[in-house]
């Protein structure tokens, strides 16, 4: 495979290798930057903080955005920025575990080095609910009272479209994979409005954070989200735009495995070139079951938002709407319920679920894998 990008360089795409200095020059110019990453990938974020530490000593009037916080929690980001909450509060205050659940010892140096400079942080998503019910029933049926002040996302380019489209793809619920999905179908548009209210709610967050600063002087902006959100500048670029913000920088981690073919010349303003992904093999801290989710009390247990490719969950059978109300014969009354008895699973023991389906109530085992496997 031919290596388009080295490890340890900056590239521009479709120009060629620059500098660290005049890479972060360059951004530092600008009025938001933009940092990818795949959620998962701990070198992706150890980019992130390089960096981040590098923009900031160019500019330190600096506002850092997270995708991983809905706007609700963003309260419990400043008392952590003011230095009045532990790591543990923090984690439990902001939802961790239950709104982004992923590893948290992935993000908390990004956290620890806004604090520490105390740099102000912002939470930049809403609640997968809101999310999940324009993906369902589309923009317009959401009252305006009840979309958090998010407006209506700017129409995507031709592109965008047929870039979400094997994505959408891969995400069909069972029974509907076989079927051909065209840039026409109702529910591909309805999935794109879905993407498109997560990226306007972004830019929207990251417009204000400009807007609001009272420091008299310009601040920089920077963006930690999925390179998803980024690339091409179809997501939060595209909707930026919109919002009159034009003067963004787009800044990627580039896996040296990937395919050149990728690598056109719109891709980002630059990307960095870094060792292939290789999943950790390590003892996790704590188990996972690989499920967003948010204790619904109207529903009485845990509403299913999103399955993780490759997860404990996906192969037990659970599904996005899913409700979970009971696990191992106990009650899910709060979301803590559901974590706590996760967590605290043993590799290679069995886990039972009760879950109601589109009105129906069926049990589920999830099967944690033994040490090693």
């Amino acid at each position: 495979m031919t290596e388009c990008v080295k490890v340890g360089t900056w590239t521009v795409p479709g120009s060629g290798i620059r500098s660290f200095p005049e890479i972060i020059a360059a951004a530092a110019k600008q009025s938001v930057v933009l940092l990818g990453e795949t959620h998962i990938n701990r070198e992706h974020h150890r980019w992130q903080l390089q960096t981040l530490v590098a923009l900031y000593a160019v500019h330190p009037n600096m506002i850092i955005g997270f995708e991983m916080f809905p706007r609700r929690v963003q309260a419990v980001l400043d008392r952590w920025v003011a230095g009045e909450l532990t790591e543990t509060e923090f984690l439990a205050q902001s939802d961790w575990h239950t709104v982004w659940n992923s590893d948290a010892s992935l993000y908390m140096p990004l956290f620890h080095f806004a604090r520490m400079n105390r740099i102000p942080m912002r939470a930049l998503n809403i609640d997968n609910r809101l999310r999940k019910r324009a993906s369902e029933k589309g923009f317009n049926s959401i009252p305006e009272h009840e979309r958090e002040g998010v407006t209506r996302p700017a129409p995507p380019s031709a592109a965008y479209l047929d870039f979400l489209l094997p994505i959408y793809a891969q995400h069909e619920r069972p029974g509907k994979s076989n079927q051909k999905v065209t840039r026409s179908d109702p529910d591909f548009l309805r999935f794109v409005v879905s993407q498109q209210l997560w990226d306007r709610a972004m830019a929207q967050a990251i417009h204000a954070a400009l807007d609001n600063d009272t420091s008299g002087a310009l601040p920089l902006v920077v963006g930690i989200m999925g390179t998803g959100h980024i690339l091409q500048g179809f997501g939060v670029p595209h909707q930026l735009n919109d919002l009159g913000v034009t003067r963004i920088a787009s800044l990627l981690p580039w896996d040296t495995n990937k395919s050149c073919k990728q690598l056109v010349p719109d891709y980002a303003d630059a990307v960095f070139g870094l060792d292939p992904f290789v999943a950790e093999t390590a003892v996790p801290s704590r188990q996972r079951l690989g499920i967003r989710f948010e204790f619904s009390q109207a529903a009485n247990g845990a509403l299913v938002l999103q399955i993780e490719p490759n997860s404990i969950a996906e192969a037990t059978g659970l599904l996005d709407g899913d409700i979970i109300t009971e696990i191992a014969g106990i009650l899910v009354q709060k979301s803590s319920d559901l974590t706590d008895a996760v967590k605290h699973q043993a590799p290679g023991t069995w886990l039972p679920l009760k879950v109601k389906r589109d009105g129906l109530m069926i049990e589920l085992v999830a099967k944690f894998p033994p040490l090693g496997k």
